[in-house]
């Protein structure tokens, strides 16, 4: 039996695979971090199938949603196929499609209105345009930096991820928006949302960024994070176009069941649903 524990070295060799791969910084970091949280918790146990498949009991005795433990799992899972031990990678929890989203993570446009104003009357122009940014396009949060003055200039940003070149259009009325913005901090070519040293804003800045607004708002936290803005923008198109190809397409999807993930109605709306059937007498 191999009885190798993970070693600091092999760590930051998948670093530089990730790296290789063109995987997005924030991907990188959340395997990283998923991998050190296993090796921390093993410590200088064996590397084994058994140790693996306790982590994850673990992990859901955690009471972590499966979402969470499976994603968990897929960092420790890429990690150990890197090093060869694709014999203690474990099985992910099957789990039933939701029919409904969780009330508690639904950003309504109410929410998003609300946002704007809190950020707006608190002065943080940057912040309001940053989140307007994002729902009206449906970019990532690690698509920002494409929107710079020359995309502004053309209306359109063209964004290179995970090895695919796609072309988003900018609103008109956001266009101008951004120019007036670029103009006004003096900004004529690269990126429109930067920080006061002139680099460029983090996944984990405009997280922060985005939580402070939340308690004068009025807004759960957690509903509050980037990508909440890009499944708005996700739900109000497809009430527009009802074209889930031509969302996969905007959005950057390479399969479309990952686009219908971020069409699941509400539970409320999902009640409301059951109500018309008109089964209850």
């Amino acid at each position: 039996m191999n009885q190798r524990t993970i070693r600091n070295v092999q760590i930051i060799a998948f670093e530089q695979f990730l790296r290789a791969e063109e995987r997005v910084s924030g991907t990188i970091d959340k395997y990283l971090r998923d991998v050190r949280s296993f090796a921390a918790w093993l410590g200088k146990r064996p590397l084994d199938k058994e140790a693996c498949a306790a982590w994850k009991e673990g992990l859901q005795a955690e009471k972590l949603c499966p979402e969470t433990v499976n994603s968990k799992l897929s960092a420790l899972n890429k990690f150990l196929k890197f090093i060869h031990r694709e014999d203690c990678c474990v099985k992910y929890l099957r789990i039933q499609h939701r029919l409904f989203r969780r009330t508690d993570r639904d950003l309504t446009k109410a929410d998003y209105a609300r946002l704007l104003e809190t950020a707006n009357s608190m002065g943080r122009t940057r912040l309001a345009l940053l989140m307007e940014t994002i729902c009206a396009t449906g970019i990532r949060v690690s698509e920002v930096k494409y929107i710079t003055a020359e995309a502004i200039e053309e209306g359109r940003a063209e964004i290179s991820l995970k090895g695919k070149i796609r072309t988003i259009l900018i609103p008109g009325k956001l266009c101008r928006k951004l120019h007036k913005y670029a103009r006004k901090q003096k900004i004529v070519s690269g990126e429109i949302f930067l920080t006061r040293n002139g680099k460029g804003l983090s996944r984990r800045q405009i997280w922060a960024e985005m939580k402070s607004l939340c308690e004068k708002a009025g807004v759960a936290e957690t509903k509050v994070f980037p990508h909440n803005l890009r499944h708005l923008f996700a739900q109000a198109f497809y009430r527009v176009c009802h074209d889930v190809v031509k969302l996969a397409d905007v959005l950057g999807h390479s399969s479309i069941e990952t686009t219908r993930i971020y069409l699941i109605s509400t539970g409320a709306e999902h009640v409301r649903q059951l109500d018309r059937l008109g089964l209850i007498s």
